[in-house]
């Protein structure tokens, strides 16, 4: 359980860093550019997916030595790709539909406030299932 823990923790601390970099991208994308929001989205998500793979396999979790880099690396793409359209999906959620379709949301909070808190929830539950699948398909048993 401690060791459980301990990794939970370093995952946490990548986790931030690779939000650093998703947020900080996303959020110069949003206020200094013209760009739609889900591909704002998609430019700070896929920077730091990478960060993301090079920190986690260094340091959160255990190679599996069956397997070679190039298909953990394939792997780790494919699962990160599921948490992209899930992320892009809950973005879109909680940004486009529910500012538009529920009215309390949109008498509380701009919309550039929710494009913010939008991401945040989205990272967030995407952050667990990142933990969870990566734990799963990578880590060696």
């Amino acid at each position: 359980m401690k060791k459980l823990i301990e990794q939970i923790m370093k995952f946490g601390i990548v986790g931030v860093l690779s939000f650093g970099i998703d947020f900080g991208i996303y959020s110069a994308f949003v206020y200094f550019t013209s760009v739609p929001v889900l591909v704002a989205n998609f430019f700070g998500f896929t920077i730091s997916v990478i960060f993301n793979y090079l920190m986690s396999m260094k340091f959160v979790f255990q190679r599996n030595e069956d397997m070679d880099r190039k298909s953990e690396f394939t792997i780790f793409v494919i699962l990160s790709l599921i948490g992209l359209g899930l992320n892009e999906l809950l973005v879109w959620l909680f940004v486009e539909y529910s500012y538009e379709n529920i009215s309390i949301i949109a008498e509380v909070f701009s919309y550039n406030m929710m494009k913010m808190i939008g991401k945040i929830l989205a990272t967030g539950i995407v952050m667990v299932y990142n933990f969870i699948s990566r734990k799963i398909f990578l880590e060696k048993k």
